[in-house]
């Protein structure tokens, strides 16, 4: 089966997820009677709260007969961590802007780590419904990001999306349609299929997933040849220790969910459970052959503390604590003072 591993990073509140919920509509992966609602991949309380998506998820669809992962990254460049290893999964990104507020500082730094692994981008200027919208400045400021950005040529030759998620629509002008598909057909002609590397088993683990009936998940892409059910593997960690494991279930990632699977080739995402622990960055290999893939690097957080003793020249002198105990006392001795006096 084909397959297009595809990454939508955009501003918070630019319709992110909004554009993911229409793609799962599209496709008809629901029943005609299911309640779906909106924010369907915003499913953890606190996204829901804020309004904005914290966890990568992982979500497949089927489109003339091409299977595509879509993955739907944070963003905020607070969680900048999740961002840097979703994007090891991705073959493609949509580039999704706000056709008034134009590309914004957190869509320019999830772009560039984009650019520099190489991906190819799909421009999707979104709310061109909205008054005042400025679809061809934005699309010009676009350019000049990636200008600025060290995009390679082919890179600046960037395939351009008009629409609205909102209301369902998008299309390569400004004509309204009634349908998303012209995006869709959009990932099939520029995003490229993955690479399918033969050879020993080799994955890096990217992601994590959690279930109260397997326990944790190790979720990732396979790098080179096959992932088998019952397959012994070896897992080498940051340090360079190499632990021999049994893959018990392998899972692709089918609609909204997970499906059995007996193998997965190069190229898929699937999710792995049998593992002790693992952690992100870990390469799952052959037995035999357990070569590790490059420990992928994380930014530095944007804000750090430093705790230290306090060293001032008043140290000591703060005084007595005050509580509300001698708070009481204090109150008691000035009600009796009073009754004295009276």
């Amino acid at each position: 089966m084909n397959i297009r591993n595809i990454a939508i990073i955009a501003h918070v509140d630019h319709g992110k997820t909004t554009l993911v919920d229409k793609i799962l509509h599209s496709t008809n992966i629901f029943r005609d009677n299911q309640e779906t609602g909106e924010l369907i991949m915003d499913n953890n309380d606190l996204e829901r709260e804020r309004g904005i998506t914290i966890f990568s998820k992982n979500v497949s669809v089927l489109y003339k007969g091409v299977k595509i992962n879509v993955i739907d990254t944070p963003g905020h460049s607070d969680f900048g961590g999740e961002v840097e290893r979703v994007l090891k999964m991705a073959d493609g990104v949509l580039l999704l802007v706000d056709a008034f507020e134009g590309p914004m500082p957190q869509t320019r730094f999830v772009l560039q780590k984009a650019l520099h692994l190489g991906l190819h981008p799909i421009v999707v200027i979104n709310k061109v419904d909205k008054a005042n919208c400025r679809p061809d400045e934005v699309h010009d400021a676009v350019f000049e990001l990636f200008f600025n950005l060290d995009a390679t040529e082919e890179q600046l030759n960037f395939p351009t999306i008009y629409g609205s998620s909102k209301n369902g629509w998008m299309n390569t002008t400004l004509t309204e349609t009634d349908n998303i598909f012209p995006l869709l057909d959009a990932i099939l002609e520029h995003v490229p299929e993955p690479t399918v590397n033969e050879g020993p088993t080799q994955m890096q683990i990217t992601s994590l997933d959690y279930s109260s009936f397997l326990g944790r998940i190790a979720v990732g892409k396979v790098a080179r040849g096959t992932i088998r059910e019952g397959q012994q593997i070896a897992l080498v960690q940051a340090g360079g220790e190499i632990k021999k494991m049994k893959v018990k279930e392998l899972y692709t990632f089918e609609a909204l969910g997970k499906k059995k699977a007996t193998e997965v080739s190069a190229g898929d995402i699937c999710a792995i459970v049998g593992l002790d622990e693992f952690n992100i960055g870990n390469t799952i290999c052959d037995i035999e052959f357990p070569e590790a893939l490059p420990v992928i690097s994380v930014d530095e957080p944007t804000m750090s503390m430093m705790f230290s003793i306090n060293n001032s020249p008043f140290f000591g002198r703060e005084g007595k604590f005050v509580t509300s105990r001698h708070l009481r006392d204090r109150l008691m001795k000035e009600t009796e003072k009073n009754l004295a006096l009276v």
